[in-house]
């Protein structure tokens, strides 16, 4: 996992194009009307998406219209879910000692 992806991620008008993209391939028009930036910060924030591979960009006439690329997520989703098995095998562990505790109250 790259760090450049959190990067990348982590900063508020880049996460608000994504998940403006996440709703469907967009407009840079939509795109400044949904995150309320100017036309070149919007085209800006995209192009540093599409470096890092979160964007794609299809020219529709005069149009370019962007959409998310479902790669770069997977291996966020891949990395988080190493962590996902720890906090889950944690929360088990939790969870068996509260019955015992609630077990033992009933007693």
């Amino acid at each position: 996992m790259q760090q450049n992806v959190f990067q990348t991620l982590a900063d508020p008008t880049r996460f608000r194009i994504v998940a403006a993209l996440a709703e469907g391939e967009q407009a840079v028009g939509d795109l400044v009307r949904a995150v309320d930036i100017d036309q070149s910060g919007v085209s800006r924030h995209l192009r540093i998406l599409g470096e890092a591979g979160f964007v794609t960009m299809r020219p529709d006439g005069a149009r370019r219209l962007y959409s998310l690329r479902p790669e770069p997520f997977r291996a966020v989703d891949d990395w988080v879910q190493g962590y996902r098995r720890l906090w889950e095998g944690r929360l088990d562990r939790f969870d068996a000692a509260l019955a015992r505790r609630q077990s033992e109250r009933k007693k």
